[in-house]
């Protein structure tokens, strides 16, 4: 109930303008290798979670809570998604000044005519609707994207896994920069 109130306000808040963005200089590899550890121990060994890294103490400009909402949703559902004893990964790489996040899954994949309204609020893919969830979290990983102005894709195949990539600018804007 605390995780659906507190997905309620934060979309309310990134609707009405006000959620604020926040860049910090973050060690990219540091931060994931972080949150990999607390997604591990909610999992309790269910799940082999593998991070793999591309490069190398890469810092970047970005908000750190909403990366957080970002990865943790991803992974989460990644996770709950997938059978016990597959393997959940999570794929850094930089290039182009982006980072470059890849959440892969061998789970029950997103039926193809559900992947266009994922983004959407409350909207709940076919093959989930009896698994546990609020249609939310996906919505808030969407306006966080959005928030970095980057981008976010869903590459899906139903009984295989799915793969969500998401990009973001690794500095700030210009008109940031101060």
């Amino acid at each position: 109930m605390t995780e659906l109130l507190n997905n309620v306000l934060l979309i309310g808040k990134v609707e009405f303008g006000k959620k604020d963005f926040n860049p910090v200089s973050l060690t990219l590899e540091k931060f994931c290798s972080e949150l990999l550890a607390e997604i591990k121990l909610s999992d309790g060994g269910k799940h082999k979670i593998v991070f793999i890294s591309k490069n190398k103490n890469t810092n970047a400009y970005v908000d750190k809570k909403l990366l957080r909402h970002i990865l943790t949703n991803l992974l989460s559902n990644a996770v709950k998604y997938s059978p016990q004893g597959s393997t959940v990964y999570l794929e850094l790489s930089c290039q182009d000044a982006e980072a470059i996040f890849e959440i892969r899954d061998e789970g029950i994949g997103i039926p193809v005519e559900d992947q266009d309204k994922l983004f959407e609020s409350f909207h709940r893919a076919r093959n989930a609707k009896n698994l546990p969830g609020t249609g939310l979290g996906l919505t808030v990983v969407r306006q966080s994207v959005d928030g970095h102005g980057g981008k976010i894709s869903v590459n899906s195949k139903l009984g295989v896994g799915t793969t969500f990539t998401v990009s973001l600018p690794i500095q700030l804007p210009a008109e940031n920069v101060s």
